[in-house]
């Protein structure tokens, strides 16, 4: 298995999470979230990103109701993705994010009770969470 770099996103209106991880280790590590406004982020911060990593594909949080039916930020998620793939000609995927955030504070909680809760590392935790639950279901 040869070793990608993959940048994986946990979209929000107010907030975006960074996650970057490779293949051949099937792990990630949180980045500093981006700000958004109203769904749409700096697209300069996320070009640094990439010019800094240089991730062979992206991959994005596809939030569901427990159910599997679509939430109000279903389809932003899925139009952040596609303008991903049109601004960096870069593979971009989408991956159920179900329970990604809620399994996010406590992983964080137990490293460091409520301090530790802030929304930034909440969102770059559950983009680690999307991304190595990718890797799993990709390579398990």
């Amino acid at each position: 298995m040869s070793s990608n770099t993959v940048i994986a996103f946990d979209f929000g209106t107010k907030s975006i999470g960074v996650a970057v991880g490779q293949t051949i280790t099937g792990t990630a590590r949180p980045l500093a979230a981006l700000k958004a406004r109203e769904g749409i982020p700096d697209w300069e911060l996320i070009a640094a990103v990439f010019r800094e990593w240089q991730p062979d594909y992206v991959v994005v949080g596809l939030p569901l109701n427990m159910d599997g039916t679509p939430q109000l930020v279903t389809n932003q998620a899925k139009k952040f993705a596609n303008r991903l793939h049109g601004r960096f000609g870069i593979r971009a995927e989408l991956h159920d994010e179900r329970l990604s955030t809620v399994e996010a504070r406590a992983n964080l909680f137990a490293d460091g009770g409520y301090r530790a809760l802030g929304k930034d590392k909440v969102d770059s935790a559950s983009a680690v969470i999307i991304l190595e639950s990718w890797f799993e279901q990709l390579y398990g």
